[in-house]
């Protein structure tokens, strides 16, 4: 009994260190870039040889592309595999079925029904490092408004996501349940996090948001509210999230006017007295 115990707690580890390592591993395949390896710096792509439109004029999209936003389908294989293993786990005769059962079972002799809820927090320390760091002296590749709009369309985009697929699939939760277990919406929450850290900041940084984000997925199965299915296609989801925040950057960019990493805006109050009205003076240095 005790062989069997151990047998499916080690299981259930490295399943899990396969998880996070597929996922770093994909997303370390898509940063190993020249432009990343020389500096955090993100400069526009050359666009001299792109084709022109019909009034003669560059695209704005190209013009405000840079080399973390521009679409690769590269990018594509990490989350899909992850979202296609997971999918594998969905329906009582769904093929990691048993797998699912079996890491449950581990788990529970593992908590014996304890329950430890600092998921519900830490889920979020990923994207609250992604918009801080800058700020603790670790360069960041781009402006704070360049990276709340990202990190708005990342979460507007888990949200979706997320939400979407649980009243889809409506599989039932193992505690309750509740059919909204697939996918794992604090997994989603945290891995999109994860990527965040790790495209704005590299691997120095990305290993321990994605730490976190294991840690997250872990506690979903450990508190008995997810299946291991759930978790791996909740990381899948939280990285996908992430790309399509950045794929969409360039569009935030000319609908908000955001100011691009290294150039200074300042604004200045102005009083007419005459007219006795404010105003307001704003200079950019491109």
């Amino acid at each position: 009994m005790m062989l069997n115990w151990t047998y499916r707690i080690v299981r259930t580890v490295v399943l899990i260190s396969l998880l996070v390592a597929v996922s770093i591993g994909g997303a370390f395949g898509q940063s190993l870039s020249p432009i990343d390896s020389l500096s955090h710096a993100e400069q526009p792509l050359e666009i001299d040889n792109y084709p022109l439109r019909k009034n003669g004029k560059r695209d704005w999209w190209e013009a405000n592309q840079t080399h973390s936003t521009r679409f690769r389908p590269k990018q594509l294989i990490v989350p899909a595999s992850l979202v296609a293993i997971g999918a594998l786990g969905v329906g009582a005769k769904a093929p990691l079925h048993g797998l699912n059962v079996s890491i449950r079972d581990g788990l529970y002799d593992l908590s014996q029904g304890r329950k430890y809820h600092f998921d519900d927090y830490i889920q979020y320390a990923p994207v609250a490092f992604y918009l801080s760091l800058d700020f603790m002296g670790i360069e960041a590749k781009h402006s704070f408004g360049e990276r709340v709009a990202v990190a708005g369309v990342t979460y507007i985009a888990v949200s979706a996501l997320s939400q979407s697929i649980k009243h889809i699939a409506r599989e039932p939760r193992p505690d309750t349940g509740t059919r909204n277990s697939f996918p794992s919406g604090h997994t989603t929450t945290a891995f999109a996090g994860a990527e965040l850290v790790r495209s704005e900041y590299g691997w120095g940084a990305g290993m321990g948001a994605y730490a976190i984000a294991a840690t997250v997925g872990f506690m979903r199965m450990y508190n008995d509210r997810h299946w291991f299915n759930d978790v791996v296609a909740g990381a899948g989801f939280g990285i996908l999230s992430a790309r399509i925040g950045y794929w969409l950057l360039p569009l935030n960019r000319h609908i908000f006017r955001i100011p691009r990493k290294g150039q200074a805006v300042v604004a200045t109050p102005i009083y007419y007295s005459q007219t006795n009205a404010l105003g307001l003076s704003c200079a950019v240095q491109f």
